[in-house]
């Protein structure tokens, strides 16, 4: 079998070079596809209705996220990192981020860059990068920041080439029951809610429309590194997010898809970890242990 370990490889990576460039774009593998999805989502979204709090800030949070990724990768690991995931979260933190100042920008991006190398157990991230900054920028500094709450309004080409693109992107790297877990979740508790708020069903579902949930869906809550491995588990994660937000959206929380995800995502991770590493362990060194 160890023999055939190198053709097997030799033979994928033949097919690999066969394919066409579009197919070879369009791959799972593609570590570039989720970063050219995010731009996309930015132009649509800045040329349909001005999005973004201005340019230079947005600018600064990839510039910041990027250059913290790579001093960061060369002094931990001594290797040169591939950037495309610090570009996502540069990206990120430049669209979902409002603030006069440019300060939290950085602060935010750095943040979220360190937190891939400090807040780890046992080689994994507990929390996705910008979802755990943004989470702490506006719990620690809620009088500097705030959070995007531009809508699409009565136009819906932008939200169905988003949305289009989105599920392409999701199906191709196997992450579409994620995104449909937790859609059709908050859909059914935007229904629940309004036994409790009184507010007609539209007004209880109408933020999943907007462009912040456009990211949110797509990249913070399938982020590769940041979620079990399980499918069911996956979807079970997707659907506590879901409830997690609800309750908080009830006492009236404008923040409650951060704060879930940045609640139940590390919990997951943390359970998930600690099962495999028990399971891993011989019975006589945990015995030793013990």
């Amino acid at each position: 079998m160890s023999g055939l370990a190198p053709e097997i490889r030799n033979q994928q990576q033949t097919a690999a070079r066969q394919r066409s460039p579009l197919a070879r774009f369009f791959a799972a593998d593609n570590r570039y596809l989720p970063p050219a999805f995010i731009t996309l989502i930015l132009l649509v979204s800045q040329l349909s209705f001005g999005l973004l709090e201005s340019l230079s800030r947005t600018l600064l949070a990839i510039a910041v996220s990027m250059g913290c990724d790579f001093a960061l990768a060369l002094l931990i690991y001594r290797k040169i990192p591939n950037l495309a995931s610090a570009y996502i979260t540069g990206i990120s933190v430049g669209i979902l981020l409002r603030s006069p100042e440019f300060w939290p920008y950085t602060l935010c991006s750095v943040l979220a860059i360190m937190s891939k190398y400090v807040l780890r157990w046992r080689g994994r991230h507990l929390w996705n990068p910008s979802n755990f900054a943004i989470s702490a920028m506006l719990l620690l500094t809620p009088e500097y920041v705030a959070t995007l709450s531009v809508q699409w309004g009565n136009t819906i080409w932008p939200m169905l080439i988003v949305w289009a693109l989105g599920v392409l992107i999701v199906l191709r790297v196997k992450r579409f029951h994620i995104t449909a877990t937790y859609v059709v979740s908050f859909v059914v508790l935007a229904w629940i809610r309004t036994f409790f708020t009184g507010h007609p069903f539209l007004a209880e579902v109408a933020p999943i429309t907007g462009p912040m949930y456009q990211l949110f869906i797509f990249f913070m809550i399938t982020d590769p590194r940041t979620t079990v491995k399980p499918r069911w588990a996956q979807c079970l994660v997707a659907l506590l997010v879901a409830v997690v937000e609800m309750i908080l959206r009830l006492f009236e929380n404008v923040h409650a898809p951060y704060y879930a995800l940045a609640i139940v995502g590390p919990i997951a991770n943390a359970v998930e970890i600690a099962i495999t590493t028990r399971k891993r362990t011989p019975v006589p060194e945990r015995l030793a242990v013990a």
